[in-house]
């Protein structure tokens, strides 16, 4: 009779763990991305993904179009139209489950790693801020995709976040595992537009009652983070409503790195009249061009949290803002 009621217990406490693995799928399934909830519950992998290599893809019908704009700093000023053909890209973020799953297939080894660290944020002090340019940022050894924090337990870091300390090169290989490329950056601001124009693309990511829909930071940049948004940091992909073409975070959370290298004027985050600003040549082979901002994109500094938007980024630097999606080209 012991035996029959320890065996009765434990198969009680199987189909109990089955049943909760079973609601787990079951909420997943059922709560879609573009809410905290949504973005919560998710493991940070498309079903279906990585047998299926569109997983997770949104295609995007081609087009002509006119990137920039007359709205920001001078370096978004519009060059003419462009065209862009058919092609698939990521609605999230690459996340740490999938980068996490693409270094257990292939063992790569991220620039961060070999180098030894990356450069992560820090609020600094008042002293530091008026005393050093860029104060916020510190080089972290031990800094990695595995630890974006620094070090610490790696197995704490959540796979539905969007990975971040990869390189341009990191983003590459990650990318061509899949049989995929990086977007150039037209074609990541054609996605990012969803078919819209005018001038809602140029305005600060609020919603009707002035709340934020985008992971950026509110408050005055570095000191003061108020996390209107309800995140301090990066957060899970997908909490924010996607736009019309069903993407997430193309705005605010984490920069991403694009094909292109960067060229045009070299201007820096500085507010005010982009025109008053004195414009510096940039080496091309130097600088990649990064698009959407991040969530330390502020009002009072950077304002990079529109679709027009672009910076620089060193190709071989592994930051806390940097992250990367995928696109797979269709046709010629």
């Amino acid at each position: 009779m012991v035996w029959r009621g320890g065996l009765l217990v434990g198969a009680s406490l199987l189909l109990l763990g089955f049943a909760a693995l079973g609601l787990r799928f079951y909420q997943q399934a059922q709560v879609a991305l573009g809410s905290v909830q949504g973005c919560s519950v998710y493991r940070g992998l498309p079903p279906g993904w990585p047998g299926d290599p569109l997983a997770g893809m949104q295609q995007i019908k081609g087009g002509e179009f006119t990137p920039g704009s007359y709205h920001g700093y001078a370096d978004e000023r519009p060059l003419g139209a462009v065209s862009v053909g058919d092609f698939w890209i990521d609605r999230t973020e690459v996340t740490q489950a999938q980068f996490a799953a693409f270094v257990a297939a292939t063992g790569y080894v991220t620039e961060a790693e070999r180098d030894g660290g990356g450069a992560l944020f820090a609020t600094p002090s008042a002293e530091q801020l008026n005393a050093t340019p860029l104060s916020w940022w510190r080089y972290v050894p031990g800094a990695s995709w595995r630890q974006p924090d620094g070090p610490g337990d790696a197995d704490a870091t959540p796979g539905n976040l969007p990975v971040a300390l990869v390189t341009l090169a990191d983003a590459r290989a990650y990318a061509q595992w899949l049989g995929n490329q990086l977007p150039s950056e037209a074609e990541w601001e054609y996605a990012a537009r969803g078919g819209v124009t005018g001038e809602p693309l140029n305005d600060t990511p609020l919603d009707d009652q002035g709340r934020p829909t985008a992971n950026y930071w509110q408050g005055a940049f570095p000191l003061i983070n108020t996390a209107e948004d309800g995140f301090a940091g990066r957060a899970p992909v997908g909490c924010f409503a996607a736009n019309a073409y069903g993407l997430y975070d193309m705005i605010g959370n984490l920069w991403e790195w694009t094909a292109d290298r960067y060229s045009g004027a070299l201007q820096g985050h500085a507010n005010g009249d982009p025109s008053a600003l004195r414009l510096l040549p940039v080496a091309a082979e130097q600088h990649q061009v990064i698009k959407g901002g991040s969530f330390l994109c502020a009002a009072n500094y950077c304002m990079r949290y529109r679709v027009a938007a672009r910076e620089r980024q060193e190709g071989d630097l592994a930051t806390a803002h940097v992250g990367f999606r995928t696109i797979r080209r269709l046709g010629p």
